[in-house]
């Protein structure tokens, strides 16, 4: 528009040259078409970015204490939930029981403003403050691990004392003579890691809060679990040097209270020659561990639900970032721990919670199927 009020001053240059030039009314519809031109142009562009944004889906995060294959099936789970819920998901795990390396991934995770993130608490006590300020950004729900002093909206996991005192049970029926045992597990601090093995030692006690190496008929190796700080090459390594210093010992049994551990007592058993005399509970639902009791060479393991951990998490988290309160757990609602032992069993009704004792070989085809669910 800018070029209409020059017109008189080029038609003037253009006499003086001896040249034509076009009429106004004729320079005025040129110099019209060509601003409706670059103006419809302008509206195309304008709208090209417009036709491809379609709603923003709401981003969630999911953060594990480590890596095992235990959570490669909550992520399985996760994943399944993201699909179904129309959400974006990221899916964490630190390379051990590591607070630093866990807070840094965070860290990331909630600079990119996720509408949400489950967190499996590697510390409570040192990760609290840290916590309290996410949770006054975004949707806080702690996994497997509890932190309850942090403002998350829920916690998504088995009551693991319960689940301690279970495993107690199963090496009461292991070992009605008593004898000695030895606890492994990848650390002490955690609030699943403390429950644990609280209420393996006070089921074996026969009382809460026994002070060892004593418990009942059972003496506790060096008086405290055996850690390994979630690496499982450690854990071998703890296995094969504690199994190896014991190997005397007669009425010998030993727990793995994580999911790495049974499997890491299994193969040192194997290596030591205590196959068939050494009693071994497990936890948790490692492939090696179920194979382990189908064969006899373990006497049962406690099973979480790590599938349902992920796929809760993210159904309550996408429900959360729409607004929705509906999903999320009443309180004190937490998911059963089941057993699982070769020729599974009656479900047994323990403190008022039903606990179902599951065949391994049926157990491990439903897990299967549950992790092959998420991939269609």
């Amino acid at each position: 528009a800018g070029c209409l009020p020059a017109f008189a001053e080029r038609v003037r240059c253009a006499q003086l040259s001896g040249r034509s030039f076009p009429a106004e009314s004729e320079f005025r519809m040129h110099a019209g078409f060509r601003i409706l031109a670059v103006a419809a142009v302008a509206g195309l562009i304008a709208a090209v970015p417009a036709c491809n944004k379609g709603p923003t889906k709401p981003k969630v995060a999911v953060v594990t204490n480590c890596t095992a294959n235990f959570w490669s099936i909550c992520e399985s789970g996760a994943k399944k939930a993201a699909a179904e819920q129309d959400v974006d998901l990221t899916f964490r795990q630190p390379p051990s029981l590591d607070v630093a390396q866990q807070k840094q991934i965070i860290d990331t995770l909630v600079q990119q403003a996720p509408s949400g993130i489950a967190i499996s608490v590697i510390n409570p006590e040192e990760q609290t403050p840290d916590l309290k300020r996410i949770a006054g950004k975004m949707n806080l729900l702690t996994m497997d691990n509890d932190a309850d002093g942090t403002g998350r909206l829920a916690y998504i996991g088995i009551d693991n004392y319960e689940a301690g005192k279970a495993v107690g049970r199963l090496v009461k029926q292991a070992m009605p003579d008593g004898g000695t045992l030895v606890l492994f597990i990848g650390g002490t601090t955690s609030a699943n890691a403390k429950a644990r093995t609280g209420g393996v030692l006070d089921e074996l006690a026969g009382e809460k809060g026994a002070k060892g190496p004593q418990y009942g008929k059972y003496t506790l190796h060096k008086n405290e679990p055996i850690t390994d700080g979630g690496d499982e090459n450690k854990a071998l390594e703890n296995a094969r040097t504690e199994l190896d210093k014991l190997k005397d010992t007669p009425n010998l049994g030993a727990v793995g209270l994580y999911a790495y551990n049974p499997k890491a007592i299994l193969s040192a058993a194997e290596k030591i020659g205590l196959l068939g005399k050494l009693k071994i509970v497990g936890f948790d639902e490692d492939d090696v561990t179920l194979k382990g009791i189908e064969t006899g060479q373990i006497v049962g393991t406690v099973v979480q639900d790590p599938f349902n951990y992920g796929y809760q998490s993210v159904t309550i988290l996408a429900a959360l970032a729409k607004g929705d309160k509906s999903k999320l757990p009443k309180p004190g609602e937490m998911i059963p721990y089941r057993l699982v032992t070769k020729d599974g069993g009656p479900d047994q009704t323990v403190n008022g919670t039903v606990v179902k004792n599951l065949k391994a070989a049926d157990f491990a085809k439903q897990l299967k199927a549950d992790i092959e669910s998420a991939k269609k």
